[in-house]
């Protein structure tokens, strides 16, 4: 029997009067992945927040190796080997400090270390941990220069480096393409076999069945379940986690309307082939493929963020070439960009002002805002997403993360539009929450073309009518969303058959 790291008795937290956590009780094992399930306001990010001095339980305790472990910061946390990798990246990195400090901060930021710190010896230990990641980065490069992916290998890289003895990852993944993530899940074969003790928050298939030796849902602040394998019950455990099971997600494509959107001969770089596509009215067109596919180039690009190498583009036949995100809207094309934390929540805004602020000048009347409508447009928003809040007045980072997603996802559906663009609308989020988003979607997609780009098969099926497959810059595969080949998807997606013919077929 493996040594227990960690153990969680009796555990309970509130805000107020709201109920986080109910007597929580968990083990986790010495040399084991336990992966944590629950939806959003289950409580799970609370107890995390409680294992890396956050947040002070109200009772229980907890033990690390068998003595009392209750930190009241987060660098005391790590200090005695509980190291945490959040979801948002930005708490991992420091975005205006560069690669090689962000790498060795904890060094840099130690009391204990000399006054005197040579730049030749921190870029030398920078770099054994880069290459311990197998991170090909500019060690001078600063990070704010980053993208998402790039900026998520240093915030665990960084964790790596301070030799954890309890490593905790919140959806590591969300943010890497297959490759990166593959190479995560090596780095946790190789901490797992050293007796690290991993809690791993992710509700992915992928990620599940390449890391997971148990995993534990949570449901209203409780324990739901508790899945041990091999096999691991998949299905038990989502179930646990709802409250219930999930039926089966069909689709049913309505009649598509008259060409919303054209892409003529499209480029997004001076080698890439041309991309052609049509979206109509009333249809949802998803976009999926991996990570460096050119997903978020093209969603750019039909918002006037970047432009093309070559080719045309139109809008109801008229000729399309935004210069802007400005010039997009007023020619009928929002968007929800990826990466909430730096593109989307507006902190120290409340939530009302957060879903409407795009559209505040629909609302107002001599500069005066109408707030009757305002409130009215807001809760209707609330009830049709389903966001879980106290009041619409509320700061946008008291909501959960899957709340927050909802919030930016329901600014761009609350006023009509010719095309919407919606950029990794399920990122980190849990299941129930990407139906929430994925009905919604669909049920306001009449009179309007939606075009969705997903890195997850299982995301584009939920939601598409017509799935398009991207592989380096090239459209490489075009499905009706009926008897998919699965096979085939998988195959064009990974890059193992480009035959775009074959794709028309299935």
């Amino acid at each position: 029997m493996k040594e227990i790291a960690c153990q969680i008795k009796g555990l309970e937290k509130a805000f107020g009067l709201n109920k986080v956590l109910r007597s929580i009780d968990l083990t986790l094992e010495q040399g084991s992945v336990t992966v944590l399930m629950g939806a959003n306001g289950a409580g799970k990010s609370t107890l995390v927040k409680i294992l890396c001095g956050v947040h002070e339980a109200d009772k229980g305790f907890i033990t690390l190796f068998g003595k009392h472990f209750s930190p009241k910061t987060p660098v005391e946390a790590f200090e005695k080997g509980v190291v945490t990798v959040h979801q948002a990246i930005n708490d991992g990195v420091i975005p205006d400090l560069d690669v090689a400090s962000n790498l060795m901060l904890d060094t840099l930021s130690n009391p204990k270390a000399s006054f005197f710190i040579s730049e030749k010896s921190i870029r030398a230990e920078a770099r054994k941990v880069a290459v311990a990641m197998n991170i090909n980065l500019n060690e001078r490069a600063k990070v704010s220069s980053l993208g998402v992916a790039d900026r998520q290998m240093i915030a665990i890289a960084r964790a790596m480096a301070r030799k954890p003895q309890v490593l905790i990852l919140d959806e590591p993944t969300s943010s890497l393409s297959a490759k990166e993530a593959e190479r995560l899940f090596e780095l946790i074969n190789h901490l797992r076999s050293t007796g690290v003790s991993i809690l791993y928050i992710s509700h992915r298939m992928s990620d599940i069945r390449a890391v997971a030796d148990r995993i534990v849902t949570m449901r209203d602040g409780k324990i739901s379940g508790i899945f041990e394998g091999p096999p691991l019950d998949y299905e038990g455990a989502v179930t646990a986690m709802l409250g219930q099971k999930m039926a089966e997600f069909s689709i049913d494509s309505p009649v598509k309307g008259e060409l919303v959107l054209k892409l003529e001969d499209i480029r997004l770089s001076d080698s890439s082939p041309n991309i052609n596509f049509s979206v109509h009215k009333n249809e949802v067109v998803v976009i999926t493929g991996l990570l460096g596919s050119g997903k978020s180039k093209l969603a750019s690009l039909l918002f006037g963020i970047e432009q093309p190498r070559a080719g045309k583009m139109y809008i109801k036949g008229n000729s399309y070439s935004p210069k802007s995100p400005q010039s997009a809207i007023r020619s009928g094309v929002h968007m929800s960009p990826k990466d909430r934390s730096t593109n989307a929540v507006i902190t120290g805004f409340d939530i009302e002002k957060n879903l409407t602020l795009p559209y505040l000048h629909l609302y107002s009347q001599f500069s005066f805002l109408k707030k009757n409508i305002l409130n009215k447009v807001t809760r209707n928003s609330v009830e049709m997403l389903g966001i879980v809040c106290q009041n619409i007045s509320d700061d946008i980072e008291t909501l959960s993360g899957g709340n927050q997603q909802k919030v930016v996802v329901g600014r761009w559906l609350s006023e009509p539009c010719e095309l919407l663009v919606l950029d990794e609308p399920f990122q980190g989020v849990d299941i129930k929450a990407r139906r929430d988003i994925s009905k919604h979607i669909r049920n306001t997609a009449q009179n309007r073309a939606t075009v969705v780009f997903v890195a997850e098969l299982d995301e584009a099926i939920e939601i598409a009518d017509r799935i398009f497959i991207l592989n380096e810059q090239e459209i490489v595969g075009e499905h009706e969303n009926k008897n998919i080949n699965l096979a085939l998807m998988l195959a064009q997606v990974s890059g193992q058959s480009v035959k775009y013919q074959e794709g028309k077929k299935t």
